[in-house]
């Protein structure tokens, strides 16, 4: 099976059977007729992804990897918070209605700031360090600014990337506070695999190993059964991924991914999603 097969297995299993109920708190989200949509949860769950070995893409079922690249690439190449300018709809129901979604996410990414080297976006310092100072251990991206949450649709809720170069490899530390395991597990991995991939192409680098951390991991009381019946599914290997050679991180597209022989079990469940 696939390495994000089993780590999701692994995960949703220790959830199910471990986890703690949120039943008795008065929680935000909220189901679509109003109910309060309650949670089993772990806190602090830490996955390994080594995308030397392979791209974590689940078999279980399908994961669109090009819309979830298309997202990353909205936050950290447009560096965007309007949904017109992203080719899905998983944003609209947060969007103002100019399509804005506040100082959140990509409109994080844009904002100058000054350094010793001169004035750069978050995403063009990072790219700087990492040609011009692999060894520092300052190289990190954050989108979860207090001084602008009142002024964001969503607080980030995968809010900070830790870079780091170890023996010709780019390795990374993506902080999570918040996981929805059914509807977002496998699509936040795919989308910071293929930005750490980017990133590593842009700068002369080998692609190393993604950690993902995340604080409260979650399965929502309506997807319990949904994930019982998807767990119990026999996956198949991992795809080979092929990445087109380009070396300037603002000429990817989501098209610049390729999975061969992607192989998954088809879902054709409705999934509810709480806002």
């Amino acid at each position: 099976m696939s390495r994000a097969d089993e780590i999701f297995i692994q995960n949703c299993r220790d959830i199910l059977e471990n986890g703690v109920s949120d039943g008795d708190l008065n929680v935000r989200p909220r189901w679509e007729d109003g109910a309060p949509a309650h949670t089993v949860k772990k806190f602090g769950v830490v996955n390994r992804y080594d995308l030397q070995e392979e791209f974590p893409l689940l078999t279980l079922r399908r994961t669109y990897y090009r819309s979830a690249i298309d997202e990353i690439l909205w936050i950290y190449q447009k560096k965007s918070n309007n949904v017109h300018e992203l080719s899905s709809h998983i944003w609209d129901a947060w969007a103002d209605e100019n399509g804005s979604i506040g100082k959140a996410y990509g409109y994080q990414m844009s904002v100058v700031h000054k350094y010793p080297e001169g004035e750069f976006t978050q995403v063009d310092k990072a790219l700087y360090d990492l040609k011009n100072n692999p060894a520092s251990r300052r190289i990190m991206l954050n989108m979860y600014n207090h001084a602008d949450l009142h002024e964001m649709a969503l607080a980030p809720c995968a809010y900070s990337l830790t870079l780091n170069v170890s023996g010709g490899r780019l390795n990374a530390i993506l902080n999570q506070r918040s996981q929805d395991m059914l509807t977002a597990s496998n699509w936040n991995v795919c989308q910071y695999s293929a930005l750490l991939i980017m990133f590593a192409k842009a700068s002369g680098l080998q692609p190393g190993e993604l950690i993902h951390v995340i604080a409260d991991a979650h399965i929502y009381d309506r997807h319990i059964d949904t994930v019982k019946r998807l767990i119990e599914k026999k996956p198949f290997p991992a795809p080979e991924m092929k990445v087109d050679d380009i070396t300037d991180f603002y000429k990817f597209t989501k098209d610049s991914f390729n999975a061969v022989d992607y192989k998954y079990h088809e879902f054709d469940e409705k999934v509810p999603v709480a806002i």
